[in-house]
């Protein structure tokens, strides 16, 4: 799939029916004033940010969303044995194909966290269907990743072969908003944000591990899936999870 970047910050269109240009020469008099795309999601654009500030001030929101994370296996063992040129082109490719993924389906890159992102759908741009959009996102994220498996195994060897991408998703209540006080950071907390990352971590390579309510909400195709018990990290009983 070829990334496409909207024309018009979805963002400001779905919010006040007004096109702001996010590329091209009639772009050229809003970057001139500071609007641009956002680095966070570029169909959205530094308008859409302001929504940020106001989610600032209120401290923080509730909102319905569906956070995926996705961690890059193999990475630990292959980094003890490259220079540090390599570790960082590495994991600059992992972002990058990672992004690419995410706002193809609307999603806002929300952190990277070592070998590891984390990311929102359903905030900023609003989707219905936003649980679908995250399961999309993550099948599309490992599509990358497998395509550029011949050219891991060209610069780092058999080990190259060794590296993939275990995801979780859950969805459902989440706040949003600028948490801490000497650090303050601008992300999603809560249940549903915890539980995807426990989630994830017992993902396999090359798998993805969703809970019952991504199973049920992201449409038809994974209805039929049959669940198996994982014992998740911080959790007193086993919890039933889905591949996708």
């Amino acid at each position: 799939m070829t990334t496409q970047r909207a024309r018009i910050c979805k963002g400001c269109w779905q919010q006040m029916r007004v096109p702001v240009p996010l590329h091209g020469v009639l772009s050229l008099p809003f970057r001139m004033v500071g609007i641009r795309p956002s680095r966070m999601n570029p169909n959205t654009c530094t308008i859409c940010e302001l929504m940020f500030t106001r989610v600032m001030r209120a401290r923080k929101i509730s909102i319905d969303a569906t956070v995926l994370f996705a961690d890059l296996r193999g990475y630990t063992t292959l980094s003890q044995s490259l220079p540090d040129d390599a570790v960082s082109g590495l994991l600059d490719t992992f972002y990058d194909e990672c992004a690419s993924a995410i706002w193809d389906f609307d999603g806002l890159l929300n952190k990277t966290i070592g070998d590891a992102i984390m990311a929102i759908f359903n905030f900023p741009i609003q989707q219905p269907d936003h649980v679908r959009q995250a399961v999309l996102a993550a099948r599309e994220i490992h599509r990358r990743c497998h395509a550029r498996r011949a050219d891991l195994v060209r610069a780092f060897g058999s080990q190259g072969d060794q590296l993939g991408v275990g995801i979780g998703i859950a969805t459902g209540q989440v706040s949003f908003g600028e948490f801490g006080r000497s650090h303050r950071d601008l992300t999603a907390i809560g249940t549903v944000v915890n539980t995807a990352s426990r989630v994830q971590s017992v993902a396999g390579a090359g798998q993805i591990l969703v809970t019952r309510a991504v199973r049920d909400g992201a449409g038809p195709e994974l209805a039929e899936r049959e669940a198996r018990a994982y014992q998740l990290k911080g959790f007193e009983t086993p919890v039933e999870l889905f591949a996708a």
